[in-house]
């Protein structure tokens, strides 16, 4: 009888690295979403990501390297949506509700972070407050050229906006307590929008001495 010989062929993980990078860093976010910095586990990332862990340590070191890599990968992602943030706060801010709610693992990152770090020093922290100084100067320029009122400290700013925009996604049980509804209904969403539409006209310049009548808009008063 004539003996077949097996080929044995490469996993394709082995052929295409810059995939295999791909896969381990979108199942490490996944992770560290589901899961903060401290409770991630690598061998979970190899298996969402499946590969061995040998090859996460070969492309990333440890987990804090891995960690540190999601957060500029995700950084990076977002920044072509920071600037194509439109100047006018009645459209920005309906923008970054809508954005917020397609990237809520993003938040759920963050949220994760701040219960593990608190106020101690952040993975990568120079890089991310070096991204968090450009989006102040970003509020700043808007200032500058009338489109956001100038009473306020840029950084207070920016902080309101992202507060505003943010909250219902970061704290979905308490959205649903208050307004009565999750925020993945949308008919919130687009109640909301709404909402952050007409509040963001007392951030326009033109708006600061006149208080604008606000009737219902969910037939509450």
């Amino acid at each position: 009888m004539k003996r077949t010989k097996t080929i044995r062929l490469l996993p394709a993980t082995t052929r295409n690295p810059e995939r295999t990078q791909e896969r381990i860093l979108e199942a490490a976010f996944q992770e560290f979403a589901a899961n903060g910095f401290a409770g991630a586990r690598v061998d979970s990332i190899a298996r969402r990501a499946s590969i061995n862990k040998r090859m996460l340590y070969h492309y990333f070191g440890d987990k804090k390297a891995l960690f540190r890599e999601v957060l500029r990968r995700k950084m990076d992602q977002r920044q072509p949506w920071w600037k194509a943030t439109p100047d006018d706060p009645r459209e920005s801010m309906p923008y970054w509700f809508e954005l917020a709610c397609q990237d809520i693992n993003w938040i759920r990152l963050l949220e994760w972070e701040a219960l593990q770090f608190g106020d101690g020093r952040l993975i990568d922290e120079e890089r991310r407050a070096l991204a968090s100084s450009q989006a102040v100067r970003r509020i700043l320029r808007r200032q500058t050229r009338g489109h956001l009122s100038s009473e306020f400290d840029p950084d207070c700013m920016l902080l309101a906006m992202v507060a505003l925009t943010w909250f219902p996604v970061a704290f979905p049980q308490l959205t649903r307590l208050i307004a009565g509804k999750s925020v993945s209904d949308a008919r919130f969403v687009r109640r909301q929008k709404d909402f952050l539409r007409r509040l963001a006209a007392a951030f326009k310049p033109d708006n600061l001495d006149s208080k604008p009548e606000i009737t219902p808009i969910n037939g509450r008063s």
